[in-house]
């Protein structure tokens, strides 16, 4: 392991400043998931693409100050607001104590940066103050924005507007977006619905947008044969038709309204299984009450005997689990990317994705998958159905997913996508192509 802090590569920081940043997260955690995937992947290959990496997160627990995350590649933490864990929607009372702990680090270790690239806005808010004591260009990563989450969450819960806004914060996230984006070098959208979005309800100008999307690790999410598909159901204990889902515990993600349409697809299929792997290795309160209420709905359904909860997924264990799936559901009340479903598909196994996101304009329905609305009952169970009852389809989305995911979403093409940014800034929009305004345009 070369040390990073001597390295005499240009330098470039990623800044993440919420939930269990670690070299090994534990996914599934408080407001650790996806995102703390995509930072640690990026560094990752930035630095195998030659560069030196630092991570920068919160300091909190008995975490270390440094961590080695891969040769070239570490993590940096800075205390601020105790030694708690903070969540998300309030952090950013405290990045001015992690901002000031940042630059004393940074004299310290005479740090300089080719770019800053910040994560959400509590990181947007630290990134923009490393950026400007180092003199760093400023590229912001929102992965999910606002007013769209308001928007969402109004939809589903409309009576709850007290709630929400003490839960989550929104008025002050919403302030705190709207001017960080008006001063970045760079936003980039994970989305086309994002990029729309952005430009519409946050006015940044087209010349500051690029589209970056998420991606996966094709070294570690691949289909196999059917021969070691059935061996990895034996080992896991899969039986029958299984339908699965992947993800933290949380309300957004709609696992009450996958058990509402799964109740549709358990008259018509009985050898059907719902596998929830939802959660992380220990539950908050708030997880908990989540939980509680759908083991209730499971019981109030009669589907005791064909729903299981699994809990935690090892990161090792989790491509095997897409494998021996039959088909994998993102029901998200609202879902900025969806990075479980590109898995699952780069995985080979059919998946259905909700239409409250941004992932379904970049597929082909019936060719890569299959879409619906997770607040009807009827479309998300029959279209889960459809995959289920015709073999011909399953194949196709099987083969064709898989060829999908590889072509657009590897984590070292969305790394070149950017590093190309910086190094190459015109033009300053990142042209993706045809695949995304055109997804049908792809194979020919």
């Amino acid at each position: 392991m070369s040390n990073c802090e001597t390295d005499d590569r240009p330098r470039v920081a990623l800044v993440s400043t919420h939930g269990y940043v670690a070299a090994r997260p534990p996914l599934g955690a408080q407001d650790t998931g996806g995102q703390v995937v995509y930072v640690l992947e990026t560094a990752r290959k930035m630095a195998q693409m030659g560069y030196a990496v630092d991570v920068w997160t919160r300091q909190f627990e008995d975490q270390p100050e440094s961590e080695a995350l891969c040769p070239h590649a570490r993590i940096l933490r800075v205390p601020c607001g105790g030694d708690d864990f903070l969540p998300k929607e309030y952090l950013y009372r405290h990045l001015n104590e992690w901002a000031e702990g940042a630059l004393r680090l940074v004299e310290r270790q005479n740090l300089k940066y080719l770019f800053v690239n910040s994560h959400y806005w509590d990181g947007g808010l630290a990134g923009e103050k490393l950026a400007q004591g180092t003199a760093a260009p400023h590229l912001h990563t929102p992965h999910s924005l606002g007013l769209w989450k308001l928007k969402q969450m109004t939809q589903d819960y409309p009576d709850s507007d007290q709630q929400l806004e003490k839960q989550y914060n929104f008025g002050e996230r919403i302030r705190c977006e709207t001017e960080m984006y008006a001063r970045a070098h760079k936003v980039l959208a994970t989305t086309p619905v994002q990029t729309d979005l952005l430009r519409s309800g946050y006015g940044v100008d087209s010349s500051r947008l690029a589209l970056v999307p998420p991606g996966y690790d094709d070294n570690r999410y691949f289909p196999v044969g059917e021969a070691s598909r059935q061996a990895i159901r034996r080992r896991l204990g899969f039986s029958g038709r299984v339908v699965m889902a992947i993800g933290r515990l949380a309300r957004n993600k709609g696992y009450d309204l996958l058990i509402e349409a799964f109740a549709l697809v358990a008259e018509r299929f009985p050898d059907a299984r719902l596998r929830l792997a939802v959660g992380g290795e220990n539950m908050n309160p708030g997880e908990a009450t989540i939980m509680a209420e759908l083991w209730e709905q499971v019981r109030q359904l009669g589907l005791q005997d064909r729903v299981k909860f699994t809990g935690f997924v090892e990161e090792e264990e989790m491509a095997d689990h897409y494998r021996a799936a039959d088909l994998f559901v993102l029901s998200s009340r609202y879902e900025p990317f969806g990075m479980t479903a590109i898995e699952a598909m780069a995985c080979g196994t059919p998946t259905v994705v909700t239409t409250h996101g941004g992932l379904f304009r970049v597929l082909t329905y019936g060719r890569h998958a299959l879409f619906a609305d997770p607040f009807d009952r009827e479309d998300l169970g029959i279209t889960m159905a459809k995959v289920l009852r015709h073999n011909l389809l399953a194949r196709r989305l099987s083969r064709m997913g898989a060829y999908r995911a590889r072509s657009l979403f590897t984590w070292t093409g969305i790394t070149q996508m950017l590093v190309r940014l910086v190094e190459q800034p015109q033009p300053s929009h990142l042209d993706l192509g045809d695949d995304w305004d055109e997804p049908w345009r792809d194979e020919g």
